[in-house]
């Protein structure tokens, strides 16, 4: 997985009545794109994260 700054990503919910979660990646600290990546989630909350398999990037052209 590879990302970029200023990315859009989305971390799904894990049960339906837990929602996903947006933000735009700030920072990536991985070589090549590779996490972690700092991101600031839409609700003001930033942190880095490890994407798993419920992550979704979003490219920004």
């Amino acid at each position: 997985m590879r990302a970029t700054e200023n990315d859009r990503i989305i971390i799904r919910g894990k049960t339906d009545s837990t929602p996903d979660r947006h933000g735009t990646v700030r920072e990536v600290r991985g070589p090549d794109g590779e996490p972690p990546y700092l991101v600031t989630f839409d609700d003001g909350h930033e942190s880095l994260v490890f994407p798993g398999s419920d992550f979704i990037i979003e490219r920004v052209h």
